[in-house]
């Protein structure tokens, strides 16, 4: 939408120097691609500049419109610069009322863009590790969206952030996406989750909607080649508040686990697994 906006009032400016001003053809496809370029980085200073206003030291207790606002309007942009296609299978089993918790594998640094793209109504804060919150533009756009930062080193700190995000679910102010193999998969196989992310979803009473996601990790390489990369991206289903009682977050997330490679090519299954069945 963005880009779209953007090429529109290029074309608009073009086709007034051009019924205004008495120029060709030619000079109007110039006037166009640099206004189209004039125009894409004027949003991206005001990008930096909205960003920029944000100070992490203070703490955010709520959601914010404008930030998500900006998030939304974004996306699809990044989603068409990078040629990103994504194919989104499953997304009507999400609730369609209330806060949820989100699981998906992780492949890259583009996986929570995908996801919040992709459930743009969800109203999606990642548990993101600390040293993101350091990105330029990225960390201070999380920051006002609510993500929230966990210490991987530190137990009690870690404990902190899964009270917080609790707490963001029961008091319905986002839904909450983590990424339960805790690190980014550089072999491209799903691992063995962190089961402690699902006591977020046990201690909260929400659904855990478990996605798989394939293929984030070659946009960059693809794109420095000029080609598109397809990313299916499918919700495997959802695991009810109701089947929690008496079950362990070992006993769910072994059940998410194996939710998520249904949908996922069987390359995705870690390799002592395979050789087990």
């Amino acid at each position: 939408m963005l880009l779209a906006s953007i090429g529109v009032a290029a074309l608009v400016i073009a086709l007034c120097f051009v019924c205004f001003g008495g120029l060709g053809i030619p000079a109007a496809v110039g006037i166009f691609l640099g206004s189209y370029v004039g125009l894409g980085l004027l949003a991206f200073l005001f990008l930096w500049a909205v960003t920029s206003l944000v100070d992490q030291e203070v703490p955010q207790e709520h959601d914010s419109r404008f930030y998500r606002r900006i998030v939304k309007a974004y996306i699809p942009a990044i989603w068409s610069l990078l040629g990103m296609k994504v194919d989104i299978q499953g997304a009507e089993q999400l609730p369609k009322e209330g806060r949820f918790l989100l699981v998906c594998n992780h492949l890259g640094i583009l996986d929570p863009v995908v996801l919040l793209g992709a459930f743009p109504k969800a109203q999606l804060a990642f548990v993101s590790k600390k040293e993101n919150s350091h990105m330029f533009i990225i960390g201070n756009l999380m920051h006002k969206i609510m993500c929230q930062n966990i210490d991987r080193e530190n137990d009690r700190e870690a404990l902190k952030t899964i009270l917080k995000c609790i707490q963001l679910l029961k008091t319905d102010e986002v839904s909450v996406g983590v990424f339960p193999e805790g690190y980014t998969s550089h072999d491209g196989k799903v691992h063995h989750f962190r089961s402690g992310v699902f006591k977020i979803a046990t201690k909260a009473q929400v659904p855990i909607v478990v996605c798989g996601l394939q293929n984030t990790e070659k946009v960059f390489h693809n794109r420095k080649r000029l080609k598109t990369t397809k990313i299916p991206l499918r919700v495997a289903g959802i695991i009810q508040p109701d089947t929690y009682q008496g079950r362990t977050a070992v006993d769910i997330s072994q059940e998410a686990y194996e939710m998520m490679l249904s949908v996922l090519p069987e390359s995705f299954r870690m390799e002592e697994e395979e050789s087990s069945n």
